[in-house]
């Protein structure tokens, strides 16, 4: 419940500003609403509520007639005024309403451009020349139905007295159902602007009013003024106003649904701060509420002044369907029955007014109803400003719970069905949002639970249940046949009932009694799949089982077979028969257990089913009776730590291992023991079985066998869950061992870094003939490690990381086992590379970097100064000189004395024939050439190279 006071101003309206009539200035207030009003095209009714000023603008407001609509496509378009309502003697409410159908889906804003605002808003400059500007945002999609703005039920005639807290509530509603929120927004307007003008932009030089006055603090002079909105409750306040005078302020209404924005309203408010000697008088009323649809809301107000003046009280809100000027409105924002709410007239100190309201299941939604109460005291004497305050109720109201839901197992008894029933829902459809459901919820296990109707959705998960199906709220009766989860022979199960509105409704009833049931139960329980050896190719699993109760071996059905299906993994599907096991049913005989041999149960877990059979008396041929849940092995692992063994387990069974006391057993020899018992461990939530040994042994039935957790050791485990059917019929306990799993603890010491080396090469010691013809290249690493350092010194291996150029992060190139610290990197196109190498710990830990060492290559090339193109076979090109190394790519560029080039190749080989670039023949003499190359370096971004000279062609004699 909140409480903000809001003062009044009336009769001061009159004086308090001297207005002319030819100011032409009038604009105070107001916001543009919509409502989509066709179910087969996108036609919205748009709405705009002004309120004007009447003292210094009547001739502007008799004139404000049409007013110019920006539907957010389109040019702007005249709607003519609908109404006029004198709301006092100084302000007017104008409504102008059009039709307008959209061409298609998508987000348009609604504008609405008027000329002047008053004279004289404090903080806003030249505001009788400042357009007044509203906006509404809307999404236009077919999706969200018949759906509506927000509409603001308190009108914005607000008056503040100078450091006294003004607050105000716009008292939005929205018929939908949608959730608002709200935040503050700068008025928008220009100067000189002209009605029709489709765009919006924020009132140039438009200041806080909070930064106007001098003694600018709050109401309780603990800090400095501000104007705050409730992003929830949409209270705004002003917390206080420094001096006299109008101001404007505006603030945004944003509509939400299902987590996305479909719309905003804007609304742009007038307040005059007035200097005033008189006290606000206050209000009581009732804490919020939260009913079931059907209760009659009878809560009395009661107001007091403490000047003793008389007072007035009223209320806004959308259960009174009365719109801001008064109206009844029609369509309805709201079901019937409407709120009422009297006395509304004049009061003696202390006043009482009754707020009476007659729920039913139509008012049923998820967002909360809020009233905002009014008392405003009326000062005897002139010139004194009336006070009002306001204070806000809301309610909340859910729908009645479902009655009378009863369970009972289905008819065929080889079925896992239940069938539920309930009595016909108390609130007939019609007065429900279409797509009402009725909402059905399960849960193993039967237990008293509370629901609270008023408070958040997801009571019914966090007590375990879940959400099976919805059906039709006209239904009365369902089969739960294994949707979403398998029912189990000899499990309890309980099962609630909810009603459930659609989007943007989104209101529930109150939660059904709940009523437990047990399938039952005619095939075996499997109660134990337990691990006896842990093998690759040997391991061993013991599978046991109930025989079937409720089936009599006399009555003529007999024999009987058990068949046992086994797959592979915890969830495996890929069942194959392994057993068939012929029974009399007889309690002397062993025929309800199997030895399964010869599994991997390193490697696997493994799930297990059986298939209960009888014989027809007619045809004596076997048939299939049922078949029993799948149950799994325990698959435990267990992760090496810091001088400690995590351990994890689970199991996929039909029965509850949780809320037992496990038992985590350790040994020393090998993961099929022998072991000793060390920890019983409490499991108190679901699926959550861990346990973290460290070396210590706190069970002593069996001899207390403590041991230190060493790096150097490995240590063996194997556990035994403990679990239990919830059925009454099957609370035997049941035992099952997982596999054994060793692990060793681990050091998180790393290695120190190697000392890395690589072989280099002397560039200046290589003749041209040096890797003359040679494709292929090695580099030699060797390290060292530092025999300094606190580091760990068991290391396992080296990784050995390589990158072609500097610069470059390096990858992962190869690995070496201890104690080789060499490597040869081999098949290279060119020594270029650098090289880094890390150092690897037996606990898995790597080491930081060595050094890093970087190797380039040594290029060359050497061009001659002759050749003779004569065919003979020698020196008939020209070309690099010996053995060029390292060559990437390179251009050769040939020009004669003249300058004119005669020659151009890419080749990378740099050959010229002595021939033009059109395979002529060029004359003999001296050519210029320039050589571009790029070799391969270890600087993979180092420039090309450019050699230039000359080189004379001869020809014999006569040759062209």
């Amino acid at each position: 419940m909140k409480t903000y006071f809001l003062p009044f101003l009336w009769a001061m309206l009159l004086g308090l500003l001297a207005f002319t009539e030819t100011q032409a200035t009038h604009l105070r207030a107001g916001e543009i609403t919509t409502r989509r009003i066709s179910n087969t095209s996108l036609t919205y009714e748009v709405t705009m509520t002004t309120y004007h000023d009447e003292i210094g603008g009547k001739t502007a407001s008799d004139q404000q007639d049409p007013s110019y609509f920006c539907f957010g496509i389109g040019p702007a378009v005249a709607v003519k005024r609908a109404s006029r309502i004198v709301i006092n003697r100084a302000t007017t409410a104008n409504t102008y309403v059009a039709t307008y159908t959209y061409p298609g889906p998508g987000i348009y804003r609604i504008t609405c451009t008027i000329t002047n605002r008053n004279e004289n808003v404090r903080n806003i400059p030249t505001s009788i020349q400042t357009s007044f500007q509203l906006q509404t945002t809307i999404v236009v999609n077919a999706a969200l139905g018949l759906n509506s703005t927000p509409v603001l039920l308190n009108p914005p005639l607000d008056s503040a007295r100078v450091g006294q807290k003004w607050c105000h509530n716009p008292a939005a509603y929205d018929a939908d159902g949608d959730s608002l929120a709200y935040r503050l927004y700068v008025p928008s307007g220009k100067i000189a602007d002209e009605q029709g003008n489709c765009t919006i932009k924020a009132v140039s030089g438009y200041s806080d009013p909070t930064l106007i006055g001098v003694n600018r603090i709050n109401e309780a002079g603990t800090g400095p003024a501000t104007l705050t909105v409730n992003a929830i409750t949409g209270d705004v306040c002003w917390d206080a106003p420094a001096e006299q005078g109008q101001y404007n302020i505006a603030f945004i209404v944003e509509e939400w649904r299902d987590g996305v924005k479909i719309g905003e309203i804007i609304r742009d408010m007038q307040i005059i701060v007035t200097a005033s000697p008189n006290k606000r008088p206050a209000i009581v009323v009732p804490d919020d509420i939260c009913v079931e649809a059907g209760t009659l809301i009878q809560r009395n107000i009661t107001a007091t002044d403490p000047d003793g003046n008389r007072v007035e009280l009223s209320a806004y809100g959308g259960p009174f369907n009365i719109s801001p000027d008064g109206k009844v409105y029609n369509p309805a924002i709201i079901a019937k029955d409407y709120a009422t709410f009297a006395p509304v007239t004049a009061q003696n100190t202390p006043a009482t007014g009754t707020f009476r309201w007659q729920t039913n299941c139509a008012h049923v939604r998820g967002e909360p109803y809020d009233v905002v109460f009014r008392v405003v005291d009326l000062p005897r004497g002139s010139g004194q400003t009336q006070l009002a305050t306001l204070e806000s109720f809301r309610i909340k109201i859910f729908a009645p719970k479902p009655q009378n839901l009863t369970a009972r197992p289905a008819a065929d008894a080889a079925g896992r069905a239940i069938i539920l029933n309930w009595a016909a829902y108390a609130c007939g459809s019609a007065a429900l949002p279409a797509n009402t459901k009725m909402a059905i919820y399960r849960k193993e296990g039967c237990d008293q639970g509370t629901f609270d109707p008023c408070a958040t959705p997801g009571q019914l998960a966090a007590q375990g249940y879940s959400l099976i199906d919805t059906v039709g709220i006209s239904r009365t009766t369902y089969t739960d046949n294994n949707k979403n989860q398998g029912l189990k022979r000899g499990v309890q199960y309980s099962y609630r009932i909810v009603v459930t509105m659609p989007s943007p409704n989104n209101g529930q009833s109150a939660v059904s009694e709940q009523v437990c049931v047990n399938l039952p139960q005619q095939v075996p329980l499997i109660t134990h799949v337990t691990v006896d050896s842990t093998y690759d190719t040997r391991g061993v699993i013991t599978v046991r089982w109930t025989r079937p109760p409720g089936i009599n071996p006399q009555d003529g059905t007999g024999p009987f077979q058990y068949r046992l299906f086994r797959a592979t993994g915890l969830t495996g599907t890929n069942f194959t028969q392994i057993a068939a096991i012929n029974t009399t049913l007889s309690p002397t005989v062993a025929d309800t257990v199997y030895t399964d041999r010869g599994l991997n149960t390193v490697a696997n877990a493994y799930r297990y089913r059986i298939e209960f059979f009888f014989t027809d008396p007619g045809t004596g041929q076997l048939q299939r009776l049922d078949v029993t849940d799948n149950a799994s092995s325990v698959r435990l692992t267990a992760t090496g730590g810091l001088k400690r063994v995590q351990l994890s387990w689970q199991a996929n069974v039909p029965w509850s291992n949780d809320n037992k006391q496990h038992r985590v057993y350790r040994s020393k020899t090998g993961p099929n023991g022998p072991f000793n018992l060390v920890a019983v461990v409490p499991v108190t939530t679901a699926n959550t079985y861990v346990y973290t040994d460290l070396g210590t042994d706190t069970y002593a039935a069996d001899g207390v066998q403590p041991v230190t957790m060493s790096v150097d050791s490995s240590y063996c485990y194997r556990v035994e869950t403990i679990g239990q059917y919830s059925a009454p019929l099957t609370t035997i306990q049941l035992n099952n061992f997982s596999q054994g799993i060793c692990a060793m603890p681990v050091d998180t010491t790393k290695p120190c870094p190697p000392i890395l080396a690589v072989d280099t090469l002397n560039c200046a010691a290589l003749t041209p003939e040096s890797f003359c013809n040679q494709t292929t290249f090695a580099n030699n690493l060797t390290w060292q490690n530092p025999t300094t350092g606190d580091c760990d010194r068991n290391i396992v291996k080296y990784n050995i990381y390589y990158s072609p150029c500097e610069g470059q992060e390096p990858t992962l190139l190869a690995s070496v086992n201890a104690p080789t610290m060499t490597y040869r990197h081999e098949n290279l196109t060119s020594f270029a590379g650098c090289y880094e190498v890390k150092a690897v710990s037996r606990s898995g830990q790597e080491s930081k970097a060595s050094n890093r060492v970087c190797k380039d290559n040594c290029p060359y090339l050497n061009m001659p100064n002759v050749f003779t193109p004569n065919g003979d076979g020698k020196n008939d090109v020209f070309q690099p000189m010996n053995c060029p190394r390292f060559v990437q790519s390179a251009e050769l560029t040939v020009v004669n004395r003249w300058g004119v080039k005669v020659y151009q190749s890419s080749d990378v080989s740099l050959k010229w024939n002595g021939k033009n670039s059109q395979g002529k023949d060029v004359p003999g003499g001296v050519y210029l050439y320039q050589v571009t190359v790029k070799f391969a370096r270890v600087n993979c971004s180092a420039p090309a190279e450019v050699y230039k000279g000359w080189v004379e062609l001869l020809r014999e004699a006569g040759a062209n």
